[in-house]
């Protein structure tokens, strides 16, 4: 561990890699960092070149026999080590969690853009360049372990900062609001979304009627239940989303001065999404989909990164705007309040256990330092119990906190003794506060702008105890409006799908005409007519809710549209091979793609290697069907008379092609290769591209990528068979 009992560092602690050194870039790089990392955290344990041993140590001779009595007699009881091995391993498996149990995770470093002790006294912000390491988990919210990873559904996304003041932790979600406003409908909103008690259906989805029986009955959800129903539900990759903190935080300065604040993590490489056919096909050929991405990108050195900003709402201001801070569903608007980047955080490690890391690791909202603090946002107070008391549960007692993932690397020093788990072997006598023997250690330390104890924020609170919901969480339907008006036309004609599929799955029709007649009618009456002719109920007549007036009409931040990087660093591109393809129109793309911090994988008929037309022999990273076109970001073919011959006959080739247009990607063809354009009758447009070689399309076809989809085809690409 960083620290011993005494509080003071070991001295295998004072030689642990620093941040910066985590961050090589190469695989040399990489594999020095992990060896440092190994021999400096004891917990790491690698058995390269070691003796098998009982958890005990001791040198096991036979792993491969029983020790019975005789070759063909009974078991011995005495068999210690054949009983300490069924022992563990019937015991292997803890208790997944309730919501966001499938997930996947990253070490890094957080690096502070300047010092930010204006606005927070928290040490990790107030240094420019100061670095802080941290673990960031992704995960969806509904599905159990084993779901798939591109399922319709809120993304996690928690990060733990292990700070030299102790862990913050920063747990949130993709979507800056959440269903409900109050913890105490925690409970009833995750019943409905789990699959239904009676038959364990559906996994990982929300389509079905106990789920919308409940938002249909509570309109508080309506502007979530907009956000999941939009491309936002269905990320392209953990690295190409934001996150969101969802509720409203303090943050005091070192003069006791308090804001608010509402945190924001910005990808680096913008934000984009799949589509609803796309997603689908991905659960089924690759449900590891999510996790593969971030596991391969930080294996190759290309590490996700992201901008972590604030909205500041002085205290003065709390009450300025149309809507109450305290509502977790709602946002502050980014053209009211703009987000101010604090500093950039890069993943650059993946774990070395799954188990003992991304599934032991603990997160709460609870765990803030000094210079951060609570609003009284009804949902994050129910948080601050909850979170801890799930934990005792899931890792089997209150000492989840000294597993190596979760245990801070601040110091650890006070009088909690005993229970399950306890790793930590604490000196002296006196196990209470105040003492003598030991001298009154450990003791408190007061509070200063910066090092100090933690203080709680001293608002002043007068007020009668009772069970009400304040009437400025009254307007339910505003900020829904708000997010649909800001949707582009293609993500309004994706969010009208969703509700269609999702209500046409609900078998008790006076729910779906209830999500029509008393949600989506108050939300937007195109919205609402649209989806009612796709499922089957009379349109409706009207609003059943007054509008009230917004401050806003539309936000374009809130449109994935508006938030691409601008470049195609990270973005993945099949390059169809066959015998007689031209190499070196495939080199020369690889060249350029890399140049922009892009990849290219060879797909060919099979895994066998091909021979190019100029004789030289290409092998293919994967076959066709292996690595179909739903896992890339564009398709490229080179020319080439021999494979295009090869191709045109080739279901597999023709259906990767068709696919990948049906899915509005890029796809750019060379001299002979625009005969398969011609044989599947495709429409060449911005982002389908013909050219003789690569430098006349190639301009054309990065920028048709750095887009992402080519949205004018969907009304063309609808046409084509799933």
């Amino acid at each position: 561990m960083p620290f011993d009992t005494d509080g003071e560092k070991t001295p295998m602690a004072d030689d642990k890699p620093t941040p910066s050194e985590l961050a090589g870039t190469d695989t040399t790089d990489r594999q020095n960092r992990n060896a440092k990392t190994d021999s400096l955290e004891t917990f790491r344990s690698d058995a390269t070149g070691q003796a098998l041993t009982s958890n005990q140590g001791v040198k096991i001779a036979d792993n491969q026999n029983t020790l019975k009595a005789g070759p063909r007699g009974p078991s011995l009881l005495e068999d210690f080590l054949m009983r300490e091995k069924i022992t563990h391993f019937d015991h292997e498996r803890i208790p997944e969690r309730i919501v966001h149990a499938r997930g996947t995770a990253a070490h890094g470093v957080f690096v502070s853009y300047a010092n930010h002790s204006w606005l927070t006294k928290a040490s990790f912000l107030a240094e420019a360049g100061k670095e802080t390491p941290v673990f960031v988990r992704f995960s969806t919210v509904q599905g159990p372990r084993g779901s798939a990873d591109t399922v319709r559904d809120v993304r996690g996304f928690a990060t733990k900062f292990y700070t030299d003041e102790g862990n913050f932790d920063l747990v949130g979600n993709n979507m800056p609001v959440f269903f409900i406003q109050d913890a105490i409908k925690f409970p009833d909103f995750v019943h409905a979304v789990k699959p239904e008690p009676h038959n364990e259906i559906p996994t990982g989805a929300t389509n079905h009627d106990t789920f919308w029986d409940f938002v249909s009955l509570v309109p508080e959800s309506a502007h979530m239940v907009m956000w999941a129903m939009s491309d936002r539900a269905i990320p392209r990759s953990y690295r190409a989303m934001e996150g969101f903190g969802i509720h409203t935080f303090r943050v005091i300065d070192g003069e006791g001065r308090s804001r608010f604040v509402k945190f924001h993590w910005k990808p680096v490489s913008g934000v984009y999404s799949l589509v609803w056919d796309e997603a689908q096909k991905i659960a089924g050929k690759d449900p590891d989909f999510h996790r593969r991405d971030l596991w391969e990108a930080i294996e190759n050195g290309d590490y996700p990164e992201y901008e972590l900003g604030v909205q500041i709402v002085e205290e003065e201001g709390e009450h300025k705007f149309d809507f109450d801070l305290l509502d977790p569903t709602k946002i502050i608007p980014e053209e009211l309040v703009p987000v101010q980047k604090l500093g950039r955080m890069t993943l650059n490690r993946n774990p070395d256990n799954f188990f003992s890391e991304t599934e032991q690791s603990s997160f709460h909202p609870g765990h803030i330092v000094p210079g951060i603090d609570f609003s009284n946002d009804p949902l994050l107070q129910g948080r601050l119990f909850s979170y801890t008391d799930t934990q005792i549960s899931r890792l089997g007692g209150p000492n989840f906190h000294e597993l190596p993932i979760n245990r801070p690397v601040a110091p650890l020093h006070n009088n909690q003794r005993d229970a399950m788990h306890r790793m930590t072997i604490d000196k002296g006598r006196a196990a209470y506060e105040p003492n003598s023997i030991d001298n009154g250690w450990p003791k408190e330390t007061p509070p200063a702008a910066q090092g100090g104890g933690f203080e709680s924020y001293p608002e002043r609170i007068e007020a009668h105890k009772i069970r009400q919901r304040s009437e400025s969480f009254s307007d339910h339907f505003s900020q829904a409006t708000l997010f649909w008006n800001s949707m582009s036309e293609a993500e309004k004609e994706h969010i009208i799908s969703a509700y269609a599929f999702e209500l046409s799955s609900v078998d008790r029709m006076h729910i779906r005409e209830r999500e029509v007649y008393q949600i989506l009618a108050n939300i937007d009456m195109t919205l609402a007519t649209r989806v009612a002719e796709k499922i089957g109920v009379a349109p409706p007549a009207g609003p059943t809710v007054a509008p009230r007036p917004s401050q806003i009409s539309i936000s374009p931040a809130l449109s994935e549209a508006n938030l691409l990087s601008g470049n195609i660093k990270s973005r993945k591109v099949a390059v169809m091979i066959a015998d007689g393809s031209d190499g070196q129109a495939v080199a020369a793309l690889k060249s350029a793609l890399m140049e922009e911090g892009a990849m290219t994988m060879l797909v060919g008929p099979s895994a066998a290697p091909v021979r190019t037309a100029d004789g030289n022999e290409l092998t293919p990273d994967a076959p066709m069907r292996g690595k179909p076109s739903i896992m890339f970001d564009a398709v490229f073919v080179p020319g080439g008379a021999d494979a295009v011959q090869a191709m045109m006959g080739d279901g597999e080739a023709l259906h990767y092609l068709l696919e990948a247009y049906k899915h509005l990607k890029p796809i750019a063809v060379l001299g002979e290769a625009k005969d398969l354009i011609i044989g599947l009758k495709l429409q060449p447009d911005e982002g389908l591209l013909v050219g003789s070689g690569l430098d006349q399309v190639k301009a054309d076809f990065f920028a048709a990528l750095a887009r992402h989809r080519i949205w004018a085809r969907e009304p063309r690409a609808k046409a084509i068979p799933a």
